[in-house]
């Protein structure tokens, strides 16, 4: 599949434009989520890049993310010779205080929030070292760091953002946000040096879809990336374009809401699953639904302007 130009509809992936790195990361379109794994978060991160998975999701926040553990599916995968580190896109996120567990956190919170940062930023870099010795941390490198959700005032979010800023763009390559408005998020933009390159939002009714956010987002060439997808859309799975081109194009409902969703431009997906089969299956129908978009673009065009009214989205694709 050949990489898209800026601003277009890609079946692969984005470079993320990061005016800071002559060479800017590239992110699939399918990212592995590693939340809520737990103990066999390593055992799945090492069978998601095995089945095909190039980009991994997780965050510095015990409470639902094994970090840990996934560098050690990462490594894994890196010590067979499945991939390359180079290959893969690898996110993991800074959490506040809020959004941690009392009793465990990868640092202290009665520390300042820019040395909180530091001290999460660290042991980011080592638990996604490249190799099992802890030499390699000196090594590692972050495609993007996430703020997992905005601080309780803009001074805040604003500190801890200055602090990432700090590593951008050797120890990380690109910054970004999730759980957050679209107000927020444009604030946040215009007091930043490093702009956003990727915001993470749960993709569903109760927040319209995010349609004037993600426009934002297609605007600046940021990238879209969707969590929950299915969990918190069971009619959207059940809706007449998404049964209607998973019965055309011999594909999940699942994975055609998947292509439909990619189809609205500059948008990514979280994709959890814990089966090797589904893993495999889904990145073998995902190509699938890329050739039956090339074979029938009428079709494919007709279906994603119905799924774009069904979700208030009547931006049409450029």
């Amino acid at each position: 599949m050949a990489r898209a130009a800026v601003g277009k509809m890609s079946w692969e992936g984005y470079a993320l434009l990061s005016a800071r790195d002559a060479n800017p990361a590239f992110i699939p379109t399918f990212i592995y989520g590693t939340a809520w794994k737990k103990d066999h978060s390593a055992d799945l991160v090492h069978q998601a890049i095995s089945a095909g998975f190039r980009a991994v999701d997780t965050a510095a926040q015990p409470k639902h993310y094994r970090e840990d553990l996934v560098g050690d599916g990462i490594r894994r995968a890196i010590g067979d010779g499945v991939v390359r580190r180079e290959d893969l896109y690898i996110q993991t996120k800074f959490t506040s205080v809020h959004g941690q567990s009392p009793d465990d956190m990868p640092y202290n919170p009665k520390d300042s929030i820019t040395d909180q940062v530091h001290a999460s930023v660290k042991s980011s870099l080592y638990n996604l070292r490249p190799a099992a010795v802890p030499e390699s941390a000196d090594e590692a490198y972050i495609d993007t760091v996430v703020l997992h959700s905005p601080l309780p005032t803009m001074a805040q979010t604003l500190e801890a953002w200055t602090a990432l800023e700090t590593y951008v763009p050797h120890l990380i390559r690109n910054l970004g946000i999730s759980n957050t408005t679209l107000p927020i998020l444009r604030e946040l933009s215009s007091l930043v040096k490093v702009k956003p390159a990727v915001v993470q939002n749960r993709f569903y009714g109760g927040t319209q879809f995010d349609v004037p956010l993600r426009a934002y987002c297609r605007e600046r060439q940021l990238v879209y990336q969707s969590f929950w997808t299915l969990t918190a859309n069971p009619e959207l799975v059940q809706s007449r374009p998404v049964l209607s081109l998973s019965r055309e194009a011999r594909v999940s409902s699942a994975v055609a809401l998947y292509g439909l969703i990619l189809g609205l431009g500059r948008t990514t997906i979280l994709n959890g699953t814990t089966k090797k089969a589904h893993m495999e299956e889904d990145l073998a129908a995902l190509q699938s639904l890329e050739r039956y978009s090339k074979e029938n673009p009428d079709d494919w065009q007709s279906y994603l302007e119905d799924f774009q009214r069904d979700i208030g989205d009547h931006v049409l694709l450029q």
